[in-house]
């Protein structure tokens, strides 16, 4: 049920002081909030919810404020909480009209409000950035009374001469600069041996659960004390033989099958289909996956297979090899993200599988004009945006792609040396100017933990990795 307040609100000097202190109107909170379109917000916010059925929703700019202060701090539910109850500042950042010592929601409606935020909704608060930043009008430099005047009798002369000619609209402006990172999902990191053992404890836990409901008068046996001092056996060594821990994976699988058959047999022998609750059956199918997975592995030799599992509490989590100093294989969720000329940032792609990033520019490229009304004029990224395909496609829409160009350097002469150094030069320099976005991702995962996704479920995880690229992306909108 939707409830709506007035967006007028009360301004700060009416504001409630607090312990006698008056509030100040150069903090960053009140800064921010007076330049964020909290109406478009509320509308595009407004738009998942139902007008006239359940319990009357908390305040649209409570709500997204709240997402706004937890990953600006980088704060937990419970602490963002606390913040915004004991900080007047965040309460009027929020829309109180005056300061409450109340919380303004538990903390875990913060996972409803994330699973509620899809990527329409986060595409329509950049959106709302965007008009806010073309609409936003450019200094003029002051020009002389004496070249003022000059200029209004040459062009009033010129109206006369002339019959009024509207400007054509622009088709190319600005430059989209294109690159992809993952972020990472705060998961331990997976071992076959771990996530073996953890399977099997989910196992023995399955039938302890359905052993009383299933009517037999001996339990079935689960050798779970020999698996667990097999598995530390090899666990608490530091680098141990590859052929020890495959004997070592060999061996839980086995225990992992025996504990298989045995809930198979018991959900025959269970009348009751609710013996397991919905989370328990998710499980069972999920270290069913597992065992196929890495029997698959150890029957074939190999060490990959498609859709691998890393973690049974986050199976939506793959993954991706990236081949980067120091860290090759990295998990969590690959990002295909667009930056413009004004420094916003939009995350066009969210994937949690391997893919090859050159395949997005085409889209981002269209989701760029979709976003500014017109094509950028140059496209810069790196050197795998650049295929035939991609090239082809780019030479059809007008636009240039900023890299070196496909097939044998031309042989420079004394005719296009010139020709040549000028493009290495520019080359170069459009090289560089693709450092902003590089920067956009090491603010991302340094200042707003982009690459410490604490998110369960994949679509609350959507919702936080878009989170920080709107918290960013107002940073920029202050700045500007």
């Amino acid at each position: 049920m939707i409830t709506y307040d007035d967006p007028k609100q009360q301004p700060l000097p009416g504001f409630e002081k607090f312990h006698g202190f008056p509030l100040v109107m150069d903090n960053r909170w009140v800064k921010l909030s007076k330049l964020i379109p909290w109406d478009e917000f509320s509308k595009a916010y407004d738009k998942n919810m139902k007008s006239g059925v359940g319990r009357p929703a908390k305040p649209a700019r409570l709500v997204i404020g709240a997402v706004i202060i937890k990953h600006k701090l980088c704060l937990s539910d419970q602490e963002t909480i606390d913040q915004i109850r004991e900080n007047p500042y965040l309460q009027y950042f929020v829309g109180f009209n005056s300061f409450q010592t109340e919380a303004p929601f538990v903390p875990s409606l913060f996972v409803e409000i994330r699973r509620r935020m899809g990527d329409d909704l986060f595409e329509c608060f950049n959106q709302s950035i965007i008009n806010l930043l073309e609409s936003t009008p450019k200094t003029k430099v002051k020009k002389s009374a004496n070249s003022n005047s000059q200029e209004t009798a040459s062009s009033s002369q010129s109206h006369n001469d002339q019959p009024e000619t509207k400007p054509e609209p622009e088709t190319h402006k600005g430059k989209l600069i294109i690159d992809a990172t993952v972020a990472e999902q705060a998961i331990r990191f997976p071992t076959d041996l771990g996530l073996l053992n953890e399977a099997r404890e989910i196992s023995e836990a399955l039938i302890d659960t359905l052993y009383p409901v299933s009517g037999l008068k001996k339990k079935p046996r689960t050798y779970r004390r020999k698996a667990r001092k097999a598995y530390l056996s090899i666990a608490k060594q530091k680098s141990p033989l590859k052929k020890k821990r495959r004997k070592a994976i060999k061996q839980q699988l086995q225990f992992l099958k025996r504990n298989l058959t045995h809930i198979d047999n018991l959900l025959d022998m269970v009348a009751d289909e609710r013996a397991l609750t919905d989370h328990q059956r998710r499980q069972h199918w999920i270290i069913q996956e597992v065992y196929r997975q890495q029997y698959e592995m150890l029957c074939n030799g190999e060490q990959r297979c498609d859709h691998r599992i890393v973690s049974i509490s986050q199976p939506h989590v793959r993954p991706i090899v990236r081949g980067k100093t120091g860290k090759k294989v990295e998990f969590g969720a690959k990002l295909g993200v667009s930056l413009t000329g004004n420094g916003i940032a939009h995350v066009d792609n969210l994937d949690w599988d391997a893919y090859h990033e050159g395949h997005d520019l085409p889209a981002q490229v269209e989701n760029y004009k979709k976003r500014h009304g017109h094509y950028p004029e140059a496209v810069l990224a790196d050197q795998i945006y650049g295929s035939r395909e991609n090239r082809r496609y780019l030479d059809g829409c007008n636009i240039r792609f900023a890299g070196k160009a496909l097939g044998r350097p031309k042989k420079e002469t004394s005719k296009n040396r010139d020709e040549l150094r000028e493009e290495r030069r520019q080359r170069k320099a459009e090289y560089q100017q693709r450092i902003p976005i590089e920067g956009k991702f090491g603010q991302g995962k340094n200042g707003y933990r982009l690459s410490y996704i604490r998110a369960r479920t994949q679509s609350t995880s959507e919702a936080w990795i878009r989170s920080i690229f709107l918290v960013m992306n107002l940073l920029v909108l202050a700045s500007s």
